[in-house]
């Protein structure tokens, strides 16, 4: 079994995600430096050797614990001696991490992976033509350009019949980030205002998503990565167990800065895990992830329709990874880390099971 490697570091998110037809992925205020410093603080616990850019950072500080994702940033953290590079931040074909790819090992996806699937509606194609059961959208924006379905000034009563769509409606940004900018309208005149202030708000682009709202029970599945370590006999992409989201609001999951997921999130019982209807939705998610080529842990969230059918309404190829270590951080357990302790798994389990991952 090989250990895990020597000489880490972490990235923050630094560098901007770019704009791709029309649309943005507004960055995390904090750029992830939260979950940056509890992986960082949790796995020298564990005695993994990180590198800081602060030689003693503060364990209650989010400062000092990881390293900006800028070509700076990545430079600094190498002649600081690191030979691994977590990429805890929004990866993008062109992110100054890739001319390190082969150079240096990574905990993380490839960020062409990311770019591709990080658009929600080039992921939900995808997946739907692979035989995956996803949410219906259609993509509107201000002027009829692009990429676009429909503009805002066409959007009416009949398009959506056309498009098979009903209220009441979700409106989501293309390329999201948790619950941001996600709203769930009643009317076509809530519609019309929540796209055209969202739009001019500029902070997701030109173009959103419509989508059915899902009235259901609402789960969320992380997909792990296949051992390259070999240690564990998991040969390929597999599922920790189901976790269900509850106490919405206004019909959406709130951000978990916000409001922890611990308060609002419950692992499944393994009765429940064992309905046929929730096997196969685990099973839908595997050969999702096995679809995208997932190198490192990726969540999926999955809502019932009005007939109770689980449908994927989103893909995640950056997970939180918050968890407790730190002083103040008790609560901050990531849904990944919820499902995983459901298997006996403790968050530095989980991260030294990522950090076996690591790929180059």
């Amino acid at each position: 079994m090989r250990p895990p490697q020597p000489n880490l570091a972490i990235l923050h998110q630094a560098t901007p995600p770019l704009e791709r037809d029309g649309v943005v992925k507004a960055p995390k205020p904090g750029g992830y430096r939260d979950s940056g410093a509890d992986i960082a603080f949790a796995l020298r616990q564990a005695g993994v050797h990180v590198v800081t850019p602060d030689p003693s950072p503060a364990p209650a500080s989010d400062a000092g614990w990881t390293f900006p994702d800028t070509e700076t940033g990545i430079a600094d953290a190498i002649q600081a001696g690191a030979s691994t590079l977590w990429a805890n931040t929004v990866l993008f074909s062109g992110h100054p991490l890739e001319p390190w790819l082969g150079r240096v090992r990574i905990v993380g996806q490839l960020p062409a992976t990311v770019d591709r699937y990080d658009d929600k509606a080039v992921a939900n194609q995808e997946l739907h033509d692979a035989g995956i059961t996803v949410v219906r959208h259609l993509l509107v924006s201000g002027t009829q350009k692009g990429r676009s379905d429909v503009s805002l000034d066409a959007l009416d009563a009949a398009f959506l019949t056309h498009a098979r769509l009903a209220f009441p409606l979700v409106v989501k940004p293309i390329r999201g980030r948790g619950s941001s900018g996600v709203a769930v309208v009643d009317d076509l005149g809530a519609l019309h205002a929540t796209v055209a202030v969202t739009i001019s708000g500029g902070e997701f682009g030109s173009t959103l998503m419509i989508e059915p709202f899902l009235p259901g029970e609402e789960v969320t599945i992380t997909v792990m990565a296949p051992d390259r370590s070999e240690s564990t006999g998991q040969t390929r992409h597999w599922c920790l167990p189901p976790v269900r989201r509850f106490n919405h609001h206004h019909g959406v999951a709130p951000y978990n800065g916000t409001v922890a997921v611990v308060h609002n999130s419950a692992v499944l019982s393994e009765e429940e895990q064992a309905h046929p209807a929730m096997r196969d939705l685990l099973d839908s998610c595997r050969r999702a992830a096995v679809h995208i080529g997932a190198r490192a842990p990726i969540r999926i969230d999955c809502r019932q329709d009005a007939a109770g059918v689980y449908r994927v309404f989103d893909v995640n190829l950056k997970p939180n990874m918050t968890g407790p270590g730190r002083p103040g951080r008790e609560d901050q357990l990531s849904l990944s880390g919820m499902a995983a302790a459901a298997t006996g798994m403790t968050y530095i389990d989980l991260l030294t099971a990522m950090l076996r991952n690591a790929w180059d």
